[in-house]
């Protein structure tokens, strides 16, 4: 299976439902959000599926892209979507494993833009948002987006982190997250 994203390209994805690749009308959203910001910036992509919003991101023009994804299967078609997509000038590595120890091996390196797509009913949502804000993995403008079910949200507040605005595209709900400014004054 495949599918087509910016600039008419096309991705590998597995076979199956193991992997479960953002809709096109949800990726068409987030960047146009985001329109402006993505060329030269640096893309996390947690519970990175098929590669497809990294890949975008680096279609877009993003300096470097970082994937986790716990699937090995997985990792190897992000790899070779990223490859294919990349030009000579942009950086991207593909991580596997457990998307809280990798966040964690992250500690230091700040991301512009983060895209977060973890399984909708796994509990993922509340730990990983803490991890980001624990090692400040967003950089001072950066923003988050978490892809989820819009009947499932069960996060409570983040010490760091503000939600500043939320989409619903159907049964796909988006949430977005900014440094908390009444922190970093803090700090």
């Amino acid at each position: 299976m495949s599918l087509r994203i910016y600039g008419n390209r096309l991705l590998k994805t597995l076979p199956g439902n193991d992997t479960r690749p953002t809709l096109a009308r949800v990726r068409e959203a987030v960047f146009n959000i985001w329109q402006g910001t993505i060329e030269d910036c640096r893309w996390l992509d947690l519970c990175t599926g098929s590669g497809s919003m990294g890949a975008e991101a680096l279609c877009r023009g993003a300096s470097y892209v970082v994937g986790i994804e716990k699937s090995s299967r997985a990792c190897t078609i992000i790899q070779e979507n990223w490859q294919q997509v990349a030009n000579s000038g942009q950086k991207f590595r593909v991580l596997r494993g457990d998307v809280l120890q990798r966040l964690k091996s992250l500690a230091g390196e700040k991301f512009d833009r983060i895209y977060f797509d973890p399984p909708y009913a796994s509990e993922l949502y509340q730990p990983v948002l803490e991890a980001i804000a624990q090692y400040q993995l967003l950089a001072e403008n950066g923003e988050i987006a978490i892809e989820h079910s819009p009947n499932l949200w069960n996060v409570g507040e983040i010490p760091g982190l503000v939600i500043c605005r939320e989409k619903v595209y159907g049964n796909t709900a988006l949430k977005f997250y900014t440094l908390d400014a009444t922190t970093e004054q803090n700090n």
